[in-house]
């Protein structure tokens, strides 16, 4: 039941109440003495939803493993064929902007969050061989045995090639070796023969800069490594793919200087 009265009274003091709480002022009077409150309240809901993108967190200049891994990534999804090379140079920068153009991003060749999601979404966590396709990772440990005289110093582990004279490290390169079913030998060998120009009587294969260690197996310059990466194999020998790092090689080493190949 309706008390005349009493609803100007309860309004009148609702007022009386937000003055003294929060000092705001009231709401106008209508002709009838109530107050008149607007009819559109601005809840969250009814304002407009924006997305802002937030800063790169790569761009071209940047690097590093961060930007390794994201080469790699672009790898898998077939937006980059060279590298991981942990430099955002003008490829990495143009394969951004291709995958963010195919999926409606704004191409603007930096890795935003938004791209960062979208390309962590599609690809796996890229392996340590993924990540060095093309060599250039951190050598291991030498092995004891490569700490006294003039050798080359192979580490099956890191896939690193140490050029060490009596427990110094003049030169690091990365190497390749043998597939499963024609391994590289491990063990201490010696130089025996250097052929800057061999060519492979077995696999009809070139060799450049090859120092033969043990049998038909010597450390050597390939196309294919220098090509493909870690995505192939040798048929036993230990591979270079830096031609001006084994043309240096070859020129410093002598025969009888020791091989030592080591997990």
């Amino acid at each position: 039941m309706r008390i005349p009265g009493r609803t100007t009274a309860l309004f009148a003091s609702a007022a009386a109440l937000a003055v003294a709480l929060g000092g705001c002022k009231p709401p106008p009077e209508g002709a009838d003495g109530k107050p008149q409150y607007p009819v559109h309240f601005d809840t969250p809901s009814a304002r407009p939803h924006t997305t802002t993108r937030g800063a790169a967190l790569f761009s071209r200049g940047d690097s590093g493993t961060g930007v390794r891994e994201l080469q790699a990534r672009l790898r898998q999804v077939q937006w980059l064929n060279d590298g991981p090379t942990g430099e955002y140079d003008d490829l990495t920068e143009q394969a951004v902007s291709g995958f963010q153009g195919k999926r409606g991003l704004p191409r603007t060749g930096r890795v935003d969050t938004v791209t960062w999601q979208r390309l962590l979404a599609m690809t796996h966590r890229p392996g340590q061989w993924e990540l060095y396709l093309m060599g250039g990772q951190p050598a291991g440990p030498p092995d004891p045995r490569c700490l006294t005289g003039r050798v080359l110093c192979v580490s099956k582990t890191s896939r690193t090639l140490r050029w060490m004279i009596d427990g110094r490290t003049l030169t690091t390169v990365s190497v390749r070796f043998g597939s499963q079913y024609t391994p590289t030998r491990e063990g201490v060998f010696s130089i025996y023969w250097k052929s800057r120009h061999h060519v492979s009587t077995l696999y009809d294969s070139p060799m450049p800069y090859a120092m033969f260690f043990s049998g038909g197996q010597a450390i050597h310059y390939s196309y294919d490594f220098a090509a493909h990466g870690y995505a192939g194999g040798s048929h036993g020998c230990v591979n270079v793919r830096d031609e001006g790092a084994i043309a240096s090689l070859f020129a410093q080493v002598r025969n009888g200087d020791r091989v030592v190949v080591y997990r």
